[in-house]
């Protein structure tokens, strides 16, 4: 099926969760696909940086795209987190309302989301609110209740589709960043010129899906003269917080959303953590890797949490981190075949509910596309990731027996998550591995706790240079050029 190295039926600009869910679903098609990736690891944009929720889709308005794929993502979500060994904890939303305002929009909202096609959607009273969450303000009256709201992982959805998706035939191309994408005659209408290593490289593809994120108005402009749609940088601050304080709200509680989204929430997270915000900051195009924190949005984020929920330990703040959303120009997701250039195909705006469109939104993708270019199906596909053995999730034989095989599963590298050699071995020589820090931290979650790295980072480093056979010099944090040693300062002989 191959022909050249650099000829693909399909390549896919972006390997955030959009783009590597759309890569995976093709995979049940016989098609040559590739994954193009400006950064050093999938996931390391928006989708390393949100609220991880999987909405239930009462939000999105009527018969939009949002409220479409939202409700049908929902409902995929336990079968793909299963196939692909990813954290699903459906632990449910509620939406909290303090005055008569209030009880009007959540009315509004519970009646959307039965147009939507949400399903088990309640309004409960005080009494029922307070028994589900006993850390709620007291002046809180009344809540949205949504039990099929969820939490996941987001980057490790992303890791885990990418990894089946190569496990099925898909190549993968980081630090590929697509400069310029030359329109052609014959079998392969696209040549998307790539600067890697600070050279240039060329893919030619049939056909192109942009699912490029904050860029991806600027990928669409690389083939079209005039631009039908423009993506705002839209940038969203959070808290985290030690697993000490995951038990202080027992579901995802929001409060009434307001025309910039759906406002300061507090959560649990998969891993049992504690998660605070986001606040909501328009920012200029020129913007669009501003992943700074700000003091004052965070004391603002502090102010609006702690309207809704009592006592909030803040104390136990291991880390602050912004992320960044692409606001689209048309106020709703972009899912289509460029008009103007057929086998150009747009998946952009895809803000929140993004993450939890996301199973929807490949299957929709990677359907289009396979019937545009006429793709038999793959009876070869395996839906099944092979599954990542988590050490602390074991029993004490587990253990034992895992450790006899290997006894790299019984040196713990990571005391704050439990994390030992063997995890940090497997994460690193999978399809799509870890090669940086930052990497292994998002896969396997070294890094993750109380310290952040600051005694298991040194014994990461030593691991990631030792499997991948490089120099310590040469271990980077994230993307290119982060490098976190400058020299030796010891001669060990």
């Amino acid at each position: 099926m191959k022909e050249k190295d650099n000829q693909f039926d399909v390549i896919i600009i972006g390997a955030g969760v959009i783009g590597t869910a759309i890569a995976r679903e093709l995979t049940k098609y016989q098609l040559h696909i590739g994954v193009v990736e400006k950064g050093s690891d999938v996931a390391t944009g928006t989708t390393k940086a949100n609220s991880a929720i999987v909405h239930a889709g009462y939000d999105a308005t009527e018969g939009s795209q949002k409220a479409f794929f939202n409700v049908k993502g929902s409902e995929l979500y336990p079968k793909v987190c299963q196939e692909l060994n990813v954290p699903y904890k459906p632990i449910g939303s509620l939406v909290v309302g303090f005055d008569d305002d209030d009880l009007e929009t959540l009315k509004s909202l519970h009646v959307r989301g039965i147009t939507n096609g949400v399903k088990k959607l309640e309004m409960i009273g005080q009494e029922a609110l307070r028994n589900l969450e006993p850390h709620i303000n007291p002046e809180a009256q009344f809540a949205l209740y949504a039990p099929t709201a969820a939490i996941t992982e987001p980057w490790e959805l992303a890791i885990a589709y990418m990894e089946n998706a190569m496990d099925n035939g898909a190549d993968l191309f980081l630090e590929h960043e697509v400069l310029e994408i030359i329109r052609n005659e014959g079998d392969y209408p696209f040549t998307l010129m790539t600067k890697y290593d600070g050279h240039l490289k060329g893919f030619q593809s049939k056909m192109v899906v942009n699912a490029a994120g904050v860029f991806a108005d600027r990928v669409y402009k690389m083939v079209a003269e005039k631009n039908t749609f423009e993506i705002k940088p839209r940038r969203g601050q959070y808290y985290l917080l030690d697993k000490s304080a995951g038990g202080h709200v027992n579901h995802v509680v929001f409060p009434c959303p307001s025309k910039k989204g759906k406002g300061t929430l507090v959560l649990p997270t998969a891993h049992g953590n504690l998660l605070i915000g986001p606040d909501s900051e328009d920012l200029t195009s020129s913007e669009r890797e501003a992943v700074n924190t700000v003091t004052d949005n965070l004391n603002a984020i502090r102010e609006k949490a702690d309207q809704l929920i009592e006592d909030i330990p803040y104390g136990e703040t291991i880390r602050t981190f912004s992320g960044l959303r692409a606001e689209p120009s048309t106020g709703d997701f972009i899912i289509e075949e460029s008009q103007d250039f057929p086998y150009f195909y747009n998946v952009a705006g895809i803000k929140s509910p993004g993450l939890s469109s996301a199973p929807a939104i490949g299957i929709h993708v990677a359907d289009a596309v396979a019937k545009r270019l006429k793709a038999s199906d793959n009876t070869e596909f395996n839906p099944i990731r092979r599954p990542r053995i988590r050490c602390e999730a074991l029993t004490g034989p587990e253990r034992q027996a895992l450790i006899q095989k290997d006894a790299r599963y019984g040196k713990i590298i990571c005391r704050c998550e439990h994390i030992t050699e063997g995890e940090i071995v497997d994460a690193i020589h999978r399809n799509c591995g870890a090669t940086t820090v930052n990497g292994v931290k998002r896969r396997v979650r070294p890094g993750a706790g109380r310290c952040q790295g600051g005694f298991c980072g040194p014994r990461v480093v030593e691991i990631l240079a030792r499997e991948l056979d490089r120099d310590y010099l040469d271990i980077e944090l994230e993307n290119k050029g982060s490098y976190l040693l400058a020299e030796a300062t010891k001669a060990v002989k």
